[in-house]
């Protein structure tokens, strides 16, 4: 119920026409169904209310990650709704290329933050659009990194990937063999759970029964990381088998305390719309070219 409120508490409003000198910012973001998503909102919103006087807000976000032509529908919305920016974090890394080209021709600002659009997608479409996030695979090798302590060389591990065309999924997928090469790891499966608790408890389950030896499951995302603690659990494996995750929501504290889950990584979701916005009322009020703009990553434990 609470994420149905929300979806549609976040659907565009009515076309309206700003007051003149007062931008219009389109915030296009993933599953509102995804608590990193709801807190990314809601620190968007606050951020705009603080700064009611200059610039409007438009807040909006798909039903579930893998929806990406309701995405692409939106941005095509806001478009036609007149708005100067679009601050997004893309559900594909090249979906959504095409449609953001077309956004850009009708002289919309377009500022990528979450998950950086693919760049051989860019560059094939002549577009320049700045990333303004995360060093996804540095901060998944970061909590790694945690993981790898607990372990010893040779020990089985198994990574819960995110969708697997999205760049940052692919990053922290990265980020999670760095670490655990390093440490001298096996990785005995990898496997998409779609950023979703669960599908990845499924993806968890059977993982567990096909490799009883694994020793940690790395999940790209803390929603899949809720989906592998009640699958280690259901298979009796709870204390013998880790789990990191990556967001630091708040769905994941209370397993963070009581050691179901060791670590994950915050990016700061609440900051990541704002760093954006941010970033494009800067570009239309100085007439200055975007730039990229890397923004801080943490390791969270108990």
């Amino acid at each position: 119920m609470l994420c149905a409120g929300l979806l549609s508490a976040c659907k565009p409003s009515p076309s309206t026409s700003a007051p003149s000198g007062k931008p219009k910012v389109a915030l296009v973001m993933k599953s509102l169904a995804n608590e990193f998503f709801q807190t990314m909102a809601e620190g968007a919103k606050k951020h705009q209310a603080a700064h009611a006087g200059h610039y409007e807000l438009i807040v909006n976000g798909i039903k579930n990650e893998t929806d990406l032509a309701e995405q692409v529908g939106l941005v095509d919305q806001m478009v036609s709704q007149g708005v100067q920016a679009i601050v997004i974090a893309p559900a594909d890394s090249k979906a959504l290329v095409t449609v953001l080209k077309r956004a850009k021709e009708a002289g919309v600002l377009v500022i990528n933050i979450d998950n950086k659009l693919d760049a051989d997608a860019l560059k094939q479409a002549g577009l320049s659009i700045p990333f303004v996030g995360p060093d996804n695979r540095a901060g998944a090798k970061a909590v790694g990194e945690v993981l790898a302590k607990k372990l010893k060389a040779g020990d089985e591990v198994a990574i819960i990937e995110g969708v697997t065309t999205a760049f940052n999924g692919q990053q922290r997928k990265a980020g999670f063999e760095d670490a655990m090469n390093a440490a001298g790891m096996k990785i005995v499966a990898s496997q998409s759970g779609q950023w979703e608790m669960e599908k990845a408890n499924g993806v968890a389950a059977g993982i567990l029964a096909a490799n009883p030896n694994v020793k940690a499951l790395l999940c790209a995302n803390d929603n899949m990381a809720l989906g592998a603690a009640a699958a280690v659990q259901a298979a009796g494996k709870a204390g013998q088998v880790q789990i990191i995750g990556f967001d630091n929501i708040a769905a994941l504290k209370p397993l963070l305390a009581d050691g179901r889950v060791l670590a994950t990584c915050d990016q700061h979701g609440d900051q990541l719309a704002v760093f954006g916005i941010e970033a494009a009322l800067k570009v239309l009020k100085d007439k200055t070219t975007p730039a990229d703009q890397q923004t801080p990553v943490d390791v969270i434990v108990k």
